[in-house]
């Protein structure tokens, strides 16, 4: 490896990042970490490349001499010159979560595991979204126990150090050239082993219990948003922080408004005659009350009047989007005598007689 450029190693410029260079070596590692090429030696050459180039190169100072002096710079001989153990703490899902060992060189024991995040789904109302909301939710949880405050022990003398990994909660092993420890299999970690269980939660340490919570909801959330409760999830296994609840909103779609973000859509259906004569017209509002609006003579389908800061409430922003009313101008579809007659009449005034396409048809063609 004495001639290979480490940029050369990791497949990157001369000008990467900290984050290109971090995706370089995990998919390096992930390709030839000795777990997944047993007895490949070269395939074990690779990983130490890879974990040398990137140790010199994650490091701005080194990253600095090995830019202007080479290797020479680093004050090292070539080769592999051993693992630096802040590269695995960058990459614990490379060498924990995959190949199944949680430290490297002995590592101290892990520490207390957060409980379990909860979901809770609630439906709302478009006016409830507008205004906001407080509403009490029931969560089924599992709760710490309270007659041993979470220890899953029948007392100070029912719980005892793990005879196996001696309270570190992991133990060490050799594997091809380092060492690894892996969770202890006896205490699951905790470094504490149960010889008397709790009677309450028979050694679990939690129980399960329902808890009622209000939420508050403030105006103007939107579907598919969620909103975090923290610590109200799940208690800790082993005296960690609880977890916590995400509320999950679905805002349900309304009969007669359209939501867009903070703007509502409307459509207003108006008479042909209406239309074509000018009106007053009332435009409800979402919530309930009306505003009333002028149409002018002649107004045509399609045309879109816009009502400011009658929407809903704008997260993101303060204030209020708007309503945008788009008019309809209904073709009557089916006449009395009377209103037919007075319609052809109205078609031999425009020059129009009945049964040419005149007035009705080029209606109709419009709508259609």
């Amino acid at each position: 490896m004495a001639d290979r450029d480490y940029y050369e190693i990791l497949g990157v410029g001369r000008d990467a990042g900290p984050d290109e260079l971090k995706k370089a070596y995990r998919k390096l590692a992930l390709k030839h970490h000795p777990d997944k090429n047993p007895g490949d030696k070269a395939a074990e050459e690779k990983f130490k490349e890879a974990a040398e180039a990137y140790a010199v190169l994650s490091d701005p100072d080194k990253r600095a001499r090995y830019d202007r002096f080479g290797r020479a710079g680093l004050g090292v001989q070539p080769g592999f010159q051993g693992f630096d153990q802040e590269i695995f703490a960058d990459f614990g899902d490379i060498l924990g979560n995959l190949f199944g060992f949680s430290g490297i060189f002995g590592g101290g024991r892990r520490g207390p595991r957060p409980g379990s995040d909860l979901r809770y789904d609630l439906e709302i109302e478009l006016e409830q979204a507008a205004t906001g909301l407080e509403v009490p939710i029931t969560i089924p949880r599992l709760d710490r126990c309270g007659t041993c405050r979470g220890t899953g022990a029948a007392g100070k003398e029912g719980i005892v150090t793990c005879p196996t990994c001696r309270g570190r909660g992991q133990v060490a092993f050799q594997q091809g050239f380092f060492t690894i420890a892996r969770t202890c299999g006896t205490c699951g970690g905790s470094g504490k082993k149960i010889v008397k269980p709790c009677p309450t939660c028979r050694g679990e340490g939690r129980v399960r219990t329902e808890k009622t919570l209000t939420v508050r909801i403030p105006a103007g959330v939107d579907d598919g948003m969620r909103l975090r409760i923290a610590g109200e999830g799940e208690a800790s296994r082993d005296g960690g922080p609880s977890g916590d609840l995400y509320v999950g909103l679905h805002v349900k779609a309304h009969a007669r408004f359209h939501r867009d973000g903070s703007d509502l859509h409307l459509e207003l259906p108006v008479s042909f005659a209406r239309a074509a004569l000018g009106t007053t017209v009332k435009v409800p509002l979402l919530g309930g009350g009306e505003q009333e609006v002028e149409l002018e003579a002649g107004i045509q389908s399609g045309t879109t009047l816009r009502l400011r800061g009658k929407g809903l409430p704008a997260l993101d922003r303060g204030g209020k989007g708007d309503l945008h009313v788009t008019v309809h101008v209904a073709t009557p579809t089916s006449l009395s005598a009377e209103q037919r007659a007075l319609y052809e009449k109205l078609a031999a005034l425009d020059g129009e007689t009945p049964g040419e396409r005149g007035l009705f048809d080029r209606v109709k063609d419009i709508f259609n």
